[in-house]
């Protein structure tokens, strides 16, 4: 039965990043030319950002809930791969590398993640882009805490509205705080090519090079059985 739920809890979370993928088509497919176009997008968008943090806030109490009820762990995996051996890292690249790779440079709208390697460092059993992004940023950290609690401050990771994409305070984030140590957070709403923007910007600050990092993608494993 747990096998199942995780099943379900994971399909809830690929559903809010499907959400989220739609709302940025239908941004793109607005022209922004046209004053009275542009003008409705932003009120649908507007609306539509409303009740996605809703629709999150319902869905993670929800997961929370039957996590807690049931005593299952979404993650679980993927954090006892941070422990692994040098043996087990070799192992799990081997089996990675039986897949078709990908990197940063491609769309990930509608498509799950199902592992990466980055910089000879392999996880798999990903589920959703804000799990990879989340260990993703923690790989970064364990790499160079200084560096990485610095984001916070950074200008490239601020936007023209004063909005962050690293945060001291979970409160900064209206809609999901992903943690990513005990006192600094992401933020989560994000969608699939949003998480690829900042993976690239982030990598440049590392100054890790862009092939450092390949990621699989769930359909490949899946078009192969």
């Amino acid at each position: 039965m747990k096998n199942r739920v995780k099943l379900i809890l994971r399909d809830l979370e690929a559903v809010r990043e499907n959400l989220l993928a739609l709302s940025d088509d239908i941004w793109l497919s607005i022209d922004h030319n046209d004053p009275d176009s542009l003008e409705e997008g932003y009120q649908f968008k507007k609306a539509y950002n409303q009740k996605m943090i809703s629709f999150d806030r319902i869905s993670q109490e929800i997961s929370s809930m039957i996590q807690q009820f049931l005593d299952v762990k979404l993650g679980e995996e993927i954090a006892q791969q941070e422990e692994k051996s040098n043996e087990e890292n070799v192992r799990i690249i081997k089996e990675l590398d039986k897949e078709i790779p990908h990197d940063l440079n491609e769309d990930f709208s509608y498509k799950r993640p199902y592992g990466f390697v980055l910089e000879g460092k392999a996880y798999k059993d990903i589920d959703t882009w804000r799990r990879l992004y989340t260990v993703f940023c923690k790989h970064l950290y364990n790499r160079d805490p200084k560096l990485f609690s610095s984001l916070i401050h950074h200008e490239n990771f601020i936007s023209r509205r004063g909005n962050k994409t690293f945060s001291n305070s979970p409160d900064d984030f209206a809609n999901v705080a992903i943690p990513i140590t005990k006192d600094i957070y992401a933020d989560g709403n994000l969608s699939a090519n949003s998480i690829r923007n900042n993976m690239k910007k982030l990598m440049e600050v590392f100054e890790i090079p862009i092939d450092q990092l390949v990621i699989y993608l769930r359909e490949d494993r899946n078009a192969e059985k």
